[in-house]
C-alpha cells in the first residue's frame, strides 16, 4: 500500500511538473452565465492591480493574459495572428533625443529650462531669420486681424504669443482662433520655416512633453521658449508689445534682427500591444464559414491625467473602468463560456473579440477591420457591449437597429422572455468599436446602458455595478446570438445614418462625407471610405485615397483636414489632390 500511495504521489509531481505554464490558471467552468462569474470578471479586470489597464502596461498585459485563459479553458480556438492574439503599435509615450539645441546670434540656450519643442514639431534643423507675428491670427470674419499683413514669414522662424487679447478666456471672442496647432497651421500656410511659441506675461511655465492625439507633426520644427529668452530676442518689448496689441486690439508685428538656429530631436516610444480573440466554430458545414462576432474593449485611462480622457484631469489616480469597460469585457467571457458548452447548435461560426486602445479612437477594432484574421466580407453581424454594467429601470439602449431589416423585430421577439425595456436607436454609427464594423457595411448591434457621474473617473468601480441587471441583458444577448446562429440567411446589411461623427458634422459649415482613418501614418488623411451620396463620394474619393491637399493647402494629417474644412463654405467647388497608390490625382469636390 505504502508502495502504491508513493507511486501516485510520483505520477502527480511529474504531471505538475509537465504541465504547459498556460494551462496552469485555475478557470471553473460553467455552462450558465451567472451573478457571481460576471462580478469576478469585473473585480479581477477593475482591481487596482490593474491600475486602469491602460495599453502596454503590466495590468494591461494580465488583462490579455486573464482573457486569453478563459478562452483558452472555455475550448475556444485561437482566431489572432499569433495564437489568440493580434498584435499592433501604440504609441505609449514622446520623449527628447539628444540633438535638441536653440541658438541666438551664437549664444546657446537649455533645454527643458529655456526652450521645449512642442509636441506636433516636426525633427528638423534650422537656421534663419526671424520675425514676431504677435498672437498669429489671419482673421477675416467679424473680426478683423491678420498678424502677417506686414511682415514677410516665408523661410523665417515666426514668434508667436499664446492665447489672445484678455488672455485664452473661453468666452473670447477669439476664442476659436487660440489652438497652438491652428496658429502653428496658419504659420505654416504664410510658408513660415519654423515656429515659436511665447506664454503670456504672468506665465513662464514651459509646456510639458507629453504624448497625447496631438502629436501629429505639423511638418516645421515647433519650439516653446520662456519669456526671459524671448525678451532677448526683442530686445526687451515682449511686455510693451503684449500691452499694445491688448489695448489697441491691433497687429503689432516686425522683423527682427537676429538670427536662430535650433535643432528638434523627439522620439516616440511605442509598445506592441494586442487584442485578443478567440473561435467557436459553427456546426453546420456551409454556414461554418459565416461569422458572428461579439465584442468589447478591455482597456481603460490607467492613472487619468491631462490628455487622457479623464473627466478628472488634475487627479492622477486609477481610473479602474468596472462599467467601462470591464463590463463587456466580463459580457464577452460568459458569452464565449455558455455559446462554446452549447456550440452544436450553432451553425454558424461565432468569433469573441477583446479589444485594445478603444479609448485611444478605436484602434483595436480598426486594426482588425484593417488586417482581419477572418474574412470581413463574411461577417454577418457584429454585436459590441459596451458600459453595460449600470442598467437603470431596465433600461437598455440597443444601437445599430436599423442595419438590418429585421433587427428590430428578432430583439422585440427575444426579449419577450427577458422583460428589458429596450430603447432603440436605428444608426450604426457611435462611439464604440462597433463603428469600426458599420464603416465597413457590417451590421451592427450595440448594447449599453448609459453614461453616469462616474464616467471616465476614478469612481467608476466594481461596487457600482448593477450585476443582476448585466446578466439579464448578457442572457438576452444569447438568445439573440443562438437564433442569428441558426437563420438560414444572413442579416442582409442597410445603411442608418452616417459613417462619421455627427459631431464632426455640426462643427463645419460645410462636409465631405468622407471616413478618416484613425491610426494610419499616412502623410495626409488617409480615408476608409465616402458616403456614396456625400460630396466626396460623388466626385470619386474611394478607400484607402490619400488627402494631401484642399484648396491649395497642403493637409498633412487629420487636423489639418478639420482646419481646411473649417474655412470652407457651402456651394464652392474645391480642388482636392489625392494619393491613390503611386498615382496623384486633382479632383473637383462640389461642397
Amino acid at each position: 500500500m505504502i508502495r502504491i500511495i508513493n507511486f501516485i504521489i510520483l505520477i502527480s509531481i511529474f504531471s505538475g511538473c509537465t504541465q504547459r505554464p498556460e494551462e496552469s490558471v485555475n478557470v471553473k467552468t460553467n455552462s450558465k452565465i451567472t451573478e457571481v462569474d460576471l462580478m469576478n470578471h469585473i473585480k479581477y479586470l477593475a482591481d487596482d492591480k490593474r491600475a486602469g489597464r491602460y495599453p502596454g502596461t503590466v495590468g494591461s498585459k494580465e488583462a490579455v493574459d486573464y482573457i486569453v485563459d478563459h478562452f483558452r479553458h472555455y475550448g475556444l480556438s485561437p482566431a489572432g495572428s499569433n495564437g489568440y492574439l493580434q498584435n499592433f503599435d501604440f504609441i505609449t509615450g514622446i520623449n527628447l533625443g539628444e540633438k535638441n539645441n536653440f541658438t541666438v546670434d551664437e549664444e546657446r540656450y537649455q533645454v527643458n529650462t529655456d526652450f521645449i519643442p512642442l509636441e506636433f514639431s516636426a525633427n528638423q534643423k534650422l537656421k534663419a531669420d526671424i520675425v514676431f507675428a504677435g498672437y498669429g491670427f489671419a482673421i477675416d470674419d467679424s473680426i478683423k486681424w491678420n498678424d502677417y499683413n506686414n511682415i514677410k514669414a516665408e523661410g523665417k522662424w515666426v514668434m508667436i504669443l499664446r492665447g489672445g487679447p484678455g488672455g485664452d478666456h473661453p468666452h473670447s471672442e477669439f476664442v476659436g482662433h487660440l489652438p497652438l496647432r491652428k496658429k502653428a497651421l496658419l504659420a505654416r500656410d504664410q510658408k513660415a520655416a519654423g515656429i515659436i511659441f511665447v506664454n503670456q506675461a504672468g506665465d513662464d511655465e514651459l509646456i510639458a512633453l507629453k504624448h497625447s492625439p496631438n502629436s501629429t507633426a505639423v511638418g516645421i520644427p515647433v519650439i516653446h521658449i520662456s519669456r526671459n529668452l524671448a525678451d532677448k530676442i526683442l530686445s526687451g518689448k515682449l511686455e510693451d508689445l503684449q500691452n499694445a496689441m491688448d489695448e489697441k486690439l491691433a497687429p503689432q508685428s516686425f522683423g527682427v534682427e537676429k538670427q536662430i538656429s535650433a535643432e528638434v530631436d523627439l522620439a516616440k516610444e511605442t509598445a506592441s500591444v494586442p487584442n485578443v480573440i478567440g473561435l467557436i466554430p459553427g456546426s453546420d458545414t456551409v454556414l461554418k464559414d459565416e461569422y458572428i462576432v461579439i465584442g468589447a474593449h478591455f482597456d481603460h485611462l490607467g492613472f487619468g491625467g491631462e490628455g487622457t480622457g479623464s473627466l478628472t484631469p488634475e487627479t492622477n489616480a486609477i481610473h479602474n473602468g468596472a462599467d467601462d469597460n470591464a463590463s463587456g469585457t466580463a459580457g464577452v467571457l460568459e458569452l464565449a463560456e455558455k455559446l462554446s458548452a452549447n456550440r452544436s447548435i450553432l451553425k454558424r461560426s461565432v468569433v469573441l473579440m477583446a479589444y485594445n486602445a478603444e479609448e485611444e479612437g478605436l484602434l483595436g477594432s480598426k486594426y482588425f477591420v484593417n488586417n482581419p484574421t477572418i474574412d470581413l466580407s463574411n461577417i454577418s453581424i457584429m454585436i459590441n457591449m459596451d458600459m453595460i454594467g449600470r442598467m437603470s429601470d431596465g433600461k437598455v439602449t440597443v444601437g445599430g437597429t436599423g442595419t438590418s431589416p429585421n433587427f428590430e423585430s428578432i430583439l422585440n421577439e427575444e426579449n419577450k422572455d427577458h422583460g428589458l425595456n429596450l430603447k432603440m436607436s436605428k444608426e450604426g454609427y457611435g462611439p464604440s468599436d462597433h463603428a469600426s464594423f458599420y464603416v465597413n457595411d457590417i451590421p451592427v448591434l450595440f448594447f449599453f446602458t448609459g453614461t453616469h457621474n462616474d464616467y471616465h473617473k476614478p469612481s467608476d468601480d466594481w461596487q457600482l455595478i448593477n450585476v443582476a441587471g448585466e446578466k439579464q441583458i448578457v442572457e438576452l444577448i444569447y438568445d439573440v446570438v443562438v437564433r442569428l446562429g441558426r437563420m438560414d440567411n444572413r442579416p442582409t446589411f442597410t445603411e442608418a445614418g452616417p459613417k462619421e461623427a455627427r459631431q464632426t458634422r455640426r462643427s463645419f459649415k460645410v462636409t465631405f462625407g468622407v471616413i478618416p482613418s484613425y491610426g494610419s501614418d499616412a502623410e495626409g488623411l488617409e480615408i476608409d471610405g465616402a458616403k456614396k451620396d456625400g460630396p466626396a463620394g460623388k466626385a470619386g474619393l474611394q478607400k484607402g485615397d490619400i488627402i494631401i491637399s484642399i484648396d491649395g493647402k497642403p493637409v498633412k494629417n487629420i487636423y489639418d483636414y478639420m482646419y481646411r474644412l473649417a474655412e470652407l463654405k457651402p456651394g464652392r467647388a474645391v480642388d482636392v489632390i489625392i494619393k491613390r497608390g503611386e498615382e496623384e490625382l486633382t479632383i473637383k469636390v462640389n461642397l
